[in-house]
């Protein structure tokens, strides 16, 4: 259905997952959210998948809260007793950063225009983030009297370190592409014609390698940031062995010693 909220599309290993909801600047309304988060909280479980790919349809790739439903008291999470609006976030937009925190999946955001308040938190759950000229990046909840509700206060300094995490959240200063590519934000900055499919080239590269191990690599990564030094080499042995026991990693040397391209199965 491409009048869906949010389009899912399957190019072999790769899911192309596309923000569509243009009348609302590609908000994370109810509707999007609805299509989004039961995928990624189920792609794990899918070992046919190797990495994702989310864009956005439109000029905007994503504005963030829907403030007509924050003004019109439309959703749980803007309206009720504040116990039941705390409630609401935990139920539904809180959801998000847990479901990508949780991913083994890479997950790569082809950003193509503004990405503001929990649409630039959006972009920062993703493993990689490339954008077009046109790209911009705004921690703006202030502008509307919020914080962040969906877990930008604990990605953006992971990303970008306490003080330029600060300066973005407490100024609602704006980024362009190139000053986010500066900042770290995004590795690099393509044209506009050509992003996604740079983005699905990218992704192509990543899903070439051995599946599980993929997984092993990305979650080894994110588990040592959180780590102190002894536990993140226990985590590195502990997933060496688990890899060194499958058939596609003595595929992978046995292909590197016979010069060949490698045929991996998955196991």
């Amino acid at each position: 259905m491409t009048d869906a909220p949010v389009l899912i599309e399957r190019e072999g290993s790769i899911a192309r997952v596309t923000l569509n909801e243009a009348s609302s600047r590609n908000a994370l309304s109810g509707p999007v959210l609805d299509i989004l988060l039961p995928f990624l909280e189920g792609a794990n479980a899918d070992e046919s998948l190797s990495c994702i790919v989310l864009t956005a349809n439109g000029p905007v790739f994503s504005s963030g809260g829907n403030v007509k439903e924050m003004r019109d008291g439309t959703h749980p999470m803007f309206t009720g007793a504040p116990h039941e609006m705390q409630e609401a976030y935990r139920r539904h937009i809180q959801r998000l950063p847990r479901a990508f925190l949780a991913l083994d999946v890479p997950i790569v955001a082809a950003v193509n225009g503004a990405a503001i308040g929990a649409g630039f938190d959006l972009a920062c759950m993703c493993d990689i983030r490339i954008a077009a000229p046109e790209a911009a990046f705004a921690e703006s909840f202030l502008r509307v009297g919020l914080i962040s509700g969906d877990g930008g206060a604990w990605f953006l300094p992971r990303l970008v370190g306490r003080s330029k995490a600060m300066e973005l959240a407490l100024t609602c200063r704006m980024l362009n592409a190139a000053e986010a590519e500066s900042w770290g934000i995004v590795s690099r900055v393509v044209p506009a014609d050509s992003l996604v499919d740079e983005a699905m080239a990218l992704a192509r590269q990543i899903a070439a390698f051995p599946p599980k191990s993929l997984r092993l690599n990305k979650r080894l990564l994110r588990l040592s940031a959180e780590s102190d030094l002894d536990t993140a080499l226990e985590l590195a042995a502990a997933y060496q062995a688990i890899v060194q026991n499958t058939e596609d990693q003595r595929e992978a040397v046995v292909a590197l010693l016979e010069k060949r391209a490698p045929q991996y199965k998955g196991g």
